[in-house]
């Protein structure tokens, strides 16, 4: 089986947003991961203080033949044009074990 982790980085508050599109999409389940940012340009000052924005991680194992529509699905909901200002990537999984799929393996 071909399988996909889609990594989703989005501002806090907005995870919620990415599961729901990912499960409109056919995903059955993330995880949701605390972040803060760490660019260069991402600390802004706050009665001179340096405040790093925090973000979400959404972390989501899905099939292969999938992964583009659910891609597709989050951005429009959560991507960098929406509040969310989120960025999305998939990275291959060579191996997945004790998780549902929703594939009967």
């Amino acid at each position: 089986m071909n399988y996909k982790l889609i990594v989703t980085i989005v501002n806090k508050g907005f995870s919620t947003a990415v599961m729901d599109a990912a499960r409109s999409a056919g995903a059955t389940g993330g995880t949701i991961i605390n972040a803060r940012g760490a660019g260069a340009h991402e600390a802004e000052k706050l009665f001179g203080i340096a405040v790093q924005p925090e973000k979400e991680t959404v972390l989501i194992i899905v099939d292969g033949n999938s992964c583009a529509d659910i891609m597709k699905s989050v951005i429009a909901k959560a991507g960098l044009n929406t509040l969310g200002a989120g960025i999305c990537f998939s990275v291959p999984v060579d191996d997945v074990l004790g998780v549902a799929l929703g594939i009967n393996d």
